[in-house]
């Protein structure tokens, strides 16, 4: 699994370089997730604008990354593609994460 990390405004960016995030991806995903953000700030900004499909196995590997952060820890998403958005609405994880159309977004939201 295809991980890139960054910074920007301060806000760690772990974004997904892979287009699927299914069960054959899932447990490498949340390992290489685990890795780039130990110990590191509040807020984790997930990018997902290069995936095109997941499956229940990769959407329980982004909720097991969330828990992995300490609870004093937020994991918020951008750039869904419109089928993982759907997926997302559809399961109603929308309203357990913060989602934002864009990384532009997302900054400028959490700068506020």
């Amino acid at each position: 699994m295809e991980l890139t990390s960054s910074t920007e405004r301060g806000v760690p960016i772990v974004t997904v370089q892979e287009q699927r995030i299914d069960a054959a991806a899932a447990l490498a995903f949340k390992d290489r997730v685990r890795d780039v953000t130990e110990g590191g700030q509040d807020t984790v900004l997930l990018d997902l604008n290069h995936v095109v499909f997941i499956d229940s196995s990769g959407l329980g590997a982004i909720v097991a990354s969330m828990k992995i952060l300490s609870p004093k820890r937020r994991l918020v998403l951008a750039g869904l593609t419109p089928a993982v958005d759907k997926v997302f609405r559809l399961t109603r994880m929308d309203s357990v994460f913060g989602v934002f159309a864009t990384v532009e977004a997302a900054l400028n939201e959490l700068q506020e």
